[in-house]
């Protein structure tokens, strides 16, 4: 599905869109589920990050106008298209913002060219072919212009839903994982394309997605939604790289979380001591302000983990820790090592690696683990 513009702005870009809402969701999946939002998104991207059900769509669907929020506002640069306090709630077709799902909703009688020239219906001819010529230049389908939908790839299709999006200069863009069909080739090339886009115009741009890599590729900030509730937001780097939630770190990819208690605090060094729960295994993690014996969570990154076929000398590593390899299963492009080291960690290898160090289910092995590698989570 795409809802395009249907009346088209003058001007765009550089207008924050703000979002301050409430909305409860009804339901006996989600018996007593509150969405409470609020945040500001900048001309660029913004990414919508978190598990399936965290209220991520339902945020798309209130800006849109799909869904009325019970309260609060919505605004767009100084136009409020909701607000509750003053009984605005523009209708959809008014809000000048593009919208563009998964499922595409073009047209499969029309062509390409016409399917992008949809909703330029008030705009003067000229500057209508003029629109319509640059879009499909700028996203590279020029040359299907006279074909149907049925008749070009998945990607393409991709293009022209973007396309149609955007022709209409909407004054945001909502996105919710358009991208997740297609190859990591194909979703590149398209990325860039509306990166390069977007580098013109500069609206914001509301990006719902599970995939890391898009995250990078695309985001300038990032809010993380958990229950309905901003957890973390900020630059995507510092978000993934460094979480402080456990939450937020599993959907960041840190393989590995364990239950541990302070054995020990080094503050001249500025780390401490923590024992995984029910094991005689040792982390050294970075300083944080917990009393000896305090219980936390730790998390460190399957491909953070280096792994040894023989006791490592002269490392600045400060985690060395002995261990069994228990499988080794092909994922994708990596091999995932489970080892058994009195808690079972996850390594992420490449084939070339496991081949060239001869590694098997009952290796020994040692784990080597950088102090700042490893996060302390709440």
């Amino acid at each position: 599905m795409e809802l395009a513009v249907s009346e088209v702005q003058p001007g765009i870009g550089q207008s924050m869109l703000s979002v301050r809402i409430v909305k409860r969701v009804a339901g006996s999946a989600r018996q007593g589920f509150e969405l409470r939002a609020d945040f500001d998104a900048l001309p660029g991207t913004t990414i919508l990050f978190g598990a399936s059900g965290a209220g991520k769509t339902t945020i798309l669907h209130c800006i849109a106008g799909l869904q009325p929020p019970d309260e609060g506002s919505i605004r767009i640069g100084d136009t409020a298209l909701f607000d509750s306090a003053l009984n605005i709630n523009t209708p959809p077709n008014r809000r000048h913002i593009g919208y563009l799902l998964q499922t595409l909703a073009l047209f499969p009688h029309m062509s390409v060219e016409q399917n992008v020239r949809y909703g330029l219906a008030s705009v003067e001819p000229a500057e209508r072919e003029r629109r319509v010529s640059e879009i499909l230049e700028s996203f590279r389908i020029a040359a299907l212009g006279e074909r149907r939908p049925g008749e070009i790839s998945g990607g393409e299709r991709q293009r022209v839903a973007l396309a149609r999006a955007l022709v209409t200069r909407p004054r945001a863009l909502l996105l919710d994982e358009p991208l997740t069909a297609l190859d990591a080739a194909t979703k590149a090339r398209i990325v860039d394309d509306l990166r390069a886009w977007n580098e013109r115009f500069r609206i914001p741009i509301l990006h719902v997605t599970h995939d890391r890599d898009e995250v990078f590729a695309l985001g300038e900030r990032m809010i993380v939604l958990e229950n309905g509730h901003v957890v973390s937001q900020g630059l995507p780097h510092d978000v993934l790289h460094r979480p402080e939630l456990e939450s937020v770190a599993q959907l960041a990819g840190f393989e590995n979380v364990f239950d541990c208690y302070v054995v020990e605090l080094h503050p001249e060094q500025g780390t401490m001591t923590c024992r995984i729960t029910g094991s005689p295994v040792e982390l050294e993690v970075p300083l944080t302000r917990v009393a000896a014996g305090r219980e936390l969570r730790v998390g460190m990154r399957a491909g953070d983990i280096m792994v040894a076929t023989a006791p490592p000398q002269g490392l600045s590593a400060r985690n060395v820790i002995a261990g069994e390899i228990l499988s080794l299963e092909q994922r994708d492009v990596m091999v995932v090592a489970r080892v058994d080291c009195g808690a079972v960690f996850e390594v992420d290898l490449t084939p070339g690696a496991v081949r060239s160090l001869g590694l098997a289910a009952g290796a020994r092995v040692w784990l080597v683990i950088k102090t700042y590698s490893c996060r302390v989570l709440q």
